[in-house]
C-alpha cells in the first residue's frame, strides 16, 4: 500500500455541518470541477452500502464501493484504475465546536500502482488543490 495523497483543510463549521455537506456526494461537480456527475447506489443517506460512478469531466468513469464507514468520522471507499486499487478515505475531525479538520487520504495497491500511481497523484492532487478552496467556500457559505 502506497500513499499517493494525504491533504487536510479547516471548515469553520462544527463537523455534522462539514460531514453533511460532503455525504452530498451527487454535489461535488459544485466544487469539484473534474467531476461531472456522481450517480450513488442505493439512493439514499451516504451508507456502507453506497457504491457508484464517477463521471470525469475528461470523459472517464470510475466506480467505487464503500468498504469503511463510521457516521460523523470517515468513510473510505475503494475504486481502482487502469489495474491498481485506489482507496480513498475522507476523515473529520472536530477540533472546536465550529471548526472541523477535513482530511482526504488515497492509498494505491498492486503491482500496477507504482506505474500509474505518480501520474494519477501528480493530476489528482492538481485537482483536489483547486477543488478545496471552492469546498470550504461552499460549506462555510452554505451553512
Amino acid at each position: 500500500m502506497k500513499r499517493l495523497i494525504d491533504e487536510s483543510f479547516e471548515v469553520a463549521v462544527p463537523l455534522k455541518a462539514a460531514w453533511d455537506h460532503l455525504a452530498q456526494i451527487e454535489k461535488w461537480p459544485s466544487w469539484a470541477k473534474h467531476i461531472k456527475s456522481v450517480v450513488r447506489n442505493p439512493a439514499g443517506p451516504l451508507s456502507v452500502d453506497t457504491e457508484g460512478t464517477i463521471n470525469l469531466s475528461i470523459g472517464v468513469a470510475t466506480t467505487f464501493k464503500m468498504t469503511e464507514f463510521e457516521p460523523m468520522r470517515h468513510w473510505k471507499w475503494r475504486g481502482g484504475l487502469l489495474g491498481a486499487q485506489l482507496d480513498y478515505d475522507h476523515v473529520f475531525t472536530a477540533l472546536a465546536p465550529a471548526r472541523t479538520r477535513v482530511q482526504f487520504t488515497i492509498d494505491a495497491s498492486g503491482w500496477q500502482a507504482a506505474i500509474v500511481g505518480p501520474i494519477f497523484a501528480a493530476i489528482y492532487r492538481r485537482n483536489l488543490l483547486r477543488a478545496i478552496p471552492l469546498l470550504i467556500a461552499e460549506i462555510e457559505t452554505v451553512r
